[in-house]
């Protein structure tokens, strides 16, 4: 298959797991034509309106090793080192390789992937909580990752919560006190606000935590498993506030192993798998090749799914990025 040429933009110079039910049985009516024909692109010019670009950026971790074939490579003065420290061997982990990204003013663009794929590593480069080992990052405003979990304490309620969880994030004490009651309505637990989140279920647990993280209004947002949260009525209530938030914000990036979750929040998808792109295009399109991939390697036709992911690695065209 020949390769797609590749799409380019013009940058200047700086000055300095998915559910069960989510997995999609391909051997219905639907077909991957069927799915292009419904396909319509968000109306977004990446080129002359970017909120965020990932130029050339990879990441390569450098962590010890148990494998015993790895000392017999190394050469012998490290092999002594080594010894004497009682250290092992380190390795070379590729998290993400070499690619660029454009995301447009306006977008929600989706992130999918199996565990280990790098979504995590990605959305941690673009929030600015990682440097990339290439590459650089350009954003028109500071990125903001929108995760409150660690300064929740289980023991004081979720009203309690809500004040802390928001002063965490940089919310005034005036604008936290003036915005509780808009917040807790937000997080629908009615009277349970008040009792200590320890009592809670993980799916009320989940609300309040998408009801803090969603509190703020930054200009680019970057949400990490943030709409894991429960029912049916408080996804509908979480996809209106996602859709709030990208008409307000420049961009927002969701990563999520709920492929229904993607499928209703976001414009666009971006696919990885094992730090590789695989795809990145329109959700529908994007989410049913995921969705026939998981379905494949669930039904144990491993051979059939390898042949599937490698035909979509193929048919990507990746982003030049070109300063002028």
């Amino acid at each position: 298959m020949t390769s797609a040429p590749k799409k380019r933009l013009e940058m200047p110079e700086a000055d300095d797991d998915d559910d069960e039910d989510d997995l999609l049985d391909p051997s219905g009516d639907q077909d991957t034509a069927a799915a292009a024909e419904r396909a319509v692109p968000p109306a977004v010019d990446r080129g002359e309106n970017p909120a965020l670009v990932l130029d050339g950026i990879s990441m390569t971790f450098k962590v010890s090793s148990t494998k015993k074939e790895l000392q017999g490579r190394l050469p012998w003065h490290k092999r002594i080192v080594y010894g004497a420290v009682r250290r092992e061997p380190r390795v070379s982990v590729y998290a993400l390789e070499q690619f660029s990204l454009v995301v447009g003013t306006g977008e929600s663009l989706g992130v999918v992937g199996r565990n280990g794929s790098g979504k995590t590593t990605l959305s941690r480069i673009i929030a600015g909580k990682l440097t990339p080992t290439t590459g650089q990052v350009w954003a028109r405003s500071t990125p903001q990752m929108l995760g409150v979990s660690p300064a929740l304490v289980p023991s004081i309620s979720g009203r309690q919560n809500i004040i802390l969880g928001c002063l965490a994030m940089g919310m005034p004490r005036s604008e936290v006190m003036a915005r509780l009651p808009e917040i807790e309505e937000s997080a629908g637990l009615g009277d349970a606000i008040h009792l200590p989140m320890e009592t809670y279920s993980s799916g009320m647990g989940g609300r309040l935590r998408f009801a803090i993280a969603t509190s703020k209004n930054p200009d680019i947002l970057v949400l990490d498993e943030a709409l894991n949260t429960g029912d049916a009525q408080f996804r509908d209530r979480s996809k209106a506030r996602m859709e709030k938030l990208r008409e307000q914000a420049g961009a927002v990036v969701l990563v999520s192993h709920n492929a229904k979750q993607i499928t209703s929040s976001c414009t666009r998808v971006l696919w990885l798998d094992a730090g590789r792109v695989i795809a990145d295009g329109e959700t529908e399109e994007t989410m049913y090749h995921y969705r026939k991939y998981n379905w494949l390697l669930a039904k144990q036709r491993l051979e059939e799914a390898e042949e599937f992911i490698m035909g979509l690695r193929r048919d990507y065209r990746p982003v030049e990025v070109v300063r002028v």
